[in-house]
């Protein structure tokens, strides 16, 4: 629908753009609000209103990461199949590195920590959520490894156990996650002004190629 209208010379890329992120605010902060809501209280983290809005906005920044890197994919496939396929590969690689299912003295020092493990918008995300809920806790160590006997901090819990980043604030990797959304929706930007450029020429060589195959 983009390409014909933009042929059209109806509106521009920045302008699609720009108006597919302010339509997908409002539906994308609804589903960070109520599903989050249910969740979080479900889960029985810290009932404070501070600590909640930091994790809604966290599920926010998350989905518009998501669905940007999943629009920066559709514009380079040539079919939905493979913008499926590549875009669940991508966030797969991206969930892996990320520090939860493997934390990250654990990765790989190849690829999987240098560079996907800084590349990978879940690492923020991860690390952001645990400083939400960790800090200012005091808490029985009982069985958590490492620890030993008695109370223990929080702040000790996530850098002994979860070997959290504790050099910056959770505010940081909100802003970081944030920052990386205009990065991704610069990307798309370019991508999109590239192939408008470059798709006339390959269409014209690939009907050129028809063309002579067909003569012979």
């Amino acid at each position: 629908v983009f390409e014909r209208e933009r042929l059209n010379g109806h509106y521009g890329s920045a302008a699609f753009i720009l108006g597919n992120t302010l339509s997908s605010v409002p539906f994308l902060l609804v589903i960070s609000l109520i599903p989050g809501a249910i969740t979080y209280f479900l889960a029985g983290l810290q009932h404070n209103i501070g600590h909640f809005t930091y994790f809604a906005l966290t599920l926010f920044a998350c989905m518009m990461l998501a669905e940007s890197l999943m629009m920066i994919i559709a514009s380079l496939m040539p079919n939905f199949l493979m913008g499926l396929i590549a875009g669940a590969g991508i966030q797969g690689l991206m969930m892996l590195s990320g520090g939860f299912f493997r934390l990250p003295n654990d990765l790989p020092r190849i690829f999987w920590r240098y560079p996907l493990y800084y590349i990978a918008f879940h690492k923020y995300a991860y690390q952001g959520l645990y400083k939400n809920e960790f800090r200012g806790l005091m808490l029985p160590a009982g069985n958590i490894p490492l620890i030993g006997q008695g109370f223990v901090s929080g702040e000790e819990i996530l850098r002994e156990v979860w070997q959290v980043e504790m050099g910056y604030s959770k505010w940081t990797n909100l802003s970081i996650l944030f920052g990386m959304v205009v990065i991704y929706r610069a990307i798309f930007f370019g991508v999109l002004k590239l192939t408008e450029k470059f798709k006339p020429i390959l269409r014209e060589i690939r009907c050129a190629c028809i063309a002579r195959q067909r003569e012979h």
